[in-house]
């Protein structure tokens, strides 16, 4: 099935829920009726971004804030100390029930943010989609409307209007600030304090081995430690095989440590299908979506008549990404999902995220707050960098971690460069470039081409837009064809610019509703 899509064109002048300007937010924005999952995954591969059927992509050289696509690269993925400490929490918690009390104040934390606000995907994404949304209820009612009536039913007045307080939301969500100050530990660079002459800095538990191993050495004067020969050399106290244990330990290591038999608590992570057609899906509905009122409430201090379940299933169970399931694809298919974690037999988070042919894309994530001590935003993250590791092995093109938009002019959401290694998308070109060469000119302008190539030009531009696709009155139609019907110079100018956006494929293969 093709996608179909409704440009509703570009939307300047309204609030920015990063930087907090009244007036600065540009974008461009189409509603998807339907689309494939090639389709989706060649739009965000051009800056576009969804929340639930709305589909939308910043005007970066205009917008007060620029977003920028960001990709992390899983299989060259190691956790930070900062990563590693949130995945050892959540195993103490399983194993003994351990709650822990927070960082300790001689221990340095690398930057991150609090996890239990900027550090959360799902308060991020939000910002990133509510900014989008708030002046466009106009648009989405006529869309939602139109929809409807095709269906033969006439739009409740409750739901509009709770379509309309939805987009209130973001306004709650600007602050993200760390609830308290964060220390950061800045290694020296070289020539600038770091003394070069002395020996390296070794950590404690070297210091500790080395010490057992005189002792032992003092003890057995021959050189050899029982079933170890020392041949000239100091004796190990590992057998050669524990090598390995010198190798940073992998994600999985630390995610699926395996737990006492008596372990006080049991983690178990679900993928369900986001359709009210899957059993799975359904019967956990009403759990999924009290958990998403309880984490508005508490977290973003909605009222309960702003997230409703209108808002919970257009915003997080509603998506125009069609299920498919080829033979060569992941076992759990491509489409959009829900990951459920249940503790002990309840849903304590939930992360919504997209499976496409070459990434998981990461949409939402919403959880119990009594558990905001287990950092779920951050471990969420890792788990689904994991899951993307795991799907890799069988469909070996699926291979990155979508993590929505950087803004590195808005000091909350530079915590997404922290999961490396990862890549910006240049937003002139639509090339992926390492973020380390980003960041420079990123500190002396918000908005920058990263292509370095100054004769490089976008590659997959709209070449010839009288073979893009129009779905007018009931037929399909190149629009070569359908501009001779119009006389309108607005109509051109639209649909040249829509064409400009999507790029020449998808242009080509998504049908452009005009009405």
């Amino acid at each position: 099935m093709a996608s179909v899509v409704e440009y509703k064109g570009l939307k300047a002048g309204y609030h920015c829920g990063y930087c907090d300007s009244e007036e600065g937010k540009v974008s461009c924005g189409m509603w998807a009726h339907s689309m494939t999952v090639q389709d989706y995954q060649d739009l965000i591969d051009r800056g576009w971004r969804r929340s639930g059927k709305y589909v939308y992509k910043p005007v970066m050289n205009q917008t007060c804030c620029p977003q920028y696509t960001i990709r992390c690269r899983p299989l060259q993925f190691q956790p930070s100390k900062s990563h590693k400490k949130v995945l050892k929490k959540m195993l103490k918690f399983l194993a003994k029930g351990e709650i822990s009390k927070g960082n300790c104040e001689d221990e340095p934390m690398e930057p991150t943010m609090e996890e239990t606000v900027a550090g959360d995907f799902a308060l991020i994404n939000k910002l990133d989609i509510q900014c989008d949304l708030k002046t466009l209820s106009d648009d989405l009612k006529e869309s939602f409307e139109s929809e409807e009536k095709k269906k033969g039913k006439s739009p409740k007045k409750e739901e509009s209007k709770g379509l309309i307080q939805s987009q209130h939301i973001e306004e709650k969500l600007g602050s993200g600030e760390p609830s308290h100050p964060i220390k950061m530990h800045m290694a020296p660079k070289p020539g600038k304090g770091a003394d070069l002459s002395k020996p390296p800095c070794r950590k404690a538990k070297e210091i500790r081995k080395e010490r057992k191993r005189l002792k032992l050495m003092q003890q057995n004067p021959a050189g050899e430690l029982e079933g170890f020969q020392a041949h000239g050399e100091p004796p190990s106290l590992f057998p050669p095989k524990a090598n390995k244990s010198n190798q940073p330990k992998s994600l999985e290591d630390l995610i699926f440590e395996s737990l006492p038999e008596n372990a006080s608590h049991k983690l178990e992570v679900r993928l369900v299908p986001v359709s009210f057609e899957d059993p799975e899906f359904k019967s956990s509905f009403s759990q999924s979506f009290s958990l998403y009122v309880k984490y508005q409430m508490a977290i973003h201090q909605d009222p309960p008549d702003e997230c409703g379940k209108t808002e919970f299933t257009r915003f997080l169970c509603s998506s125009p990404l069609e299920a498919e399931n080829p033979l060569h694809g992941p076992d759990c298919g491509y489409g959009s999902f829900h990951q459920q974690y249940w503790l002990d037999g309840r849903i304590i988070a939930v992360g919504v995220i997209d499976i496409l042919p070459y990434c998981v894309s990461s949409v939402y994530l919403y959880y119990d707050p009594d558990y905001s001590f287990l950092s779920l935003g951050v471990y969420s993250a890792l788990r689904e960098i994991g899951f993307t590791r795991q799907l890799h092995q069988k469909t070996s093109q699926l291979s990155y971690y979508y993590m929505g938009f950087y803004i590195h002019s808005c000091p909350k959401m530079k915590y997404k460069g922290q999961y490396r290694p990862s890549d910006l998308l240049c937003p002139e070109t639509y090339v992926w470039v390492p973020i380390e060469q980003c960041l420079s000119s990123l500190d002396n302008s918000k908005y920058c081409r990263f292509n370095q190539d100054p004769e490089a030009v976008d590659e997959g531009r709209s070449k010839e837009p009288d073979r893009l696709q129009v779905f007018h009155k009931k037929a399909i139609m190149p629009y070569g064809i359908y501009k001779k019907q119009q006389k309108d110079p607005r109509e051109e100018a639209a649909v040249l610019q829509y064409a400009g956006l999507v790029g020449q494929a998808c242009s080509e293969r998504m049908l452009l509703l005009r009405n």
